[in-house]
């Protein structure tokens, strides 16, 4: 099976609006199960597969994904382009609420977590080059969607992927700033160093939910304002993917 992109939707991306011709696919990996279903479906006539992150209902917190079944679940598809949906928070000035960004770098503060498909027995270790973390290719096409689509993308940005489920503190975010971060998520990885693993151009979209601890002025942090402006900022993700598609 051949498809045009595989999408990993995150935090109130659970289903992708305007697919046809859907398909739910049940996929056993060696790494386990997957978050869920993978759907596959038509956009804009070109094969497209999603994945809920998270899952449909939301029952995975995220240090609890099974990322490794994930990605090998879309590339045993046939995926070879995957767009990360990351709900995120924003750090530096240019990453408000409601942004939308596609960062160019990572720094991983996350532990634990099973973040190689290296890692089973026999299997053989490969040292991938990460200097790239994301596929620079397909991070200018995003750009570019954005543009087609007329919606405001932040082109670039160091995302810091934390471990979750809680909210970071002050301090945290404190040195992550230092660290030169602009966004603060807890998916970012290890998804996008299984897909280089695996070959697979990859790229984040990342959605700002708010300013994260201590940064934007705000005191604390609202859980209803987070959805509202998740809520907003997921509703432009289905154009800028469309466009994505038509540009190829």
């Amino acid at each position: 099976m051949s498809l045009d992109l595989a999408i990993i939707g995150g935090t109130g991306l659970y289903t992708f609006p305007g697919l046809g011709d859907v398909e739910k696919r049940a996929v056993q990996t060696p790494f386990g199960e997957p978050s869920g279903h993978v759907v596959l479906g038509e956009l804009t006539g070109r094969r497209v597969a999603f994945l809920a992150r998270h899952g449909e209902a939301h029952t995975l917190a995220p240090h609890r994904v099974n990322y490794r079944a994930n990605v090998w679940a879309l590339h045993h598809l046939g995926a070879r382009r995957v767009l990360g949906v990351n709900a995120v928070g924003g750090i530096t000035e240019k990453m408000g609420p409601r942004v939308i960004a596609v960062p160019d770098q990572i720094i991983d503060y996350t532990h634990g977590r099973l973040d190689s498909f290296c890692d089973i027995e026999g299997a053989k270790v490969e040292h991938i080059d990460f200097t790239e973390p994301y596929s620079p290719a397909l991070r200018a096409e995003l750009i570019v969607a954005g543009k087609a689509a007329n919606i405001a993308v932040v082109d670039g940005g160091c995302y810091g992927a934390t471990q979750g489920p809680r909210l970071e503190t002050r301090a945290e975010i404190a040195r992550m700033r230092h660290d030169g971060c602009d966004l603060v998520g807890m998916t970012g990885m290890p998804e996008a160093a299984l897909a280089r693993e695996l070959g697979i151009e990859y790229a984040c979209l990342a959605l700002v939910a708010n300013w994260a601890a201590g940064c934007g002025g705000e005191a604390s942090i609202s859980l209803p304002e987070i959805y509202a402006n998740l809520e907003a900022a997921t509703a432009q993700v289905p154009p800028i993917v469309r466009a994505l598609l038509a540009g190829k």
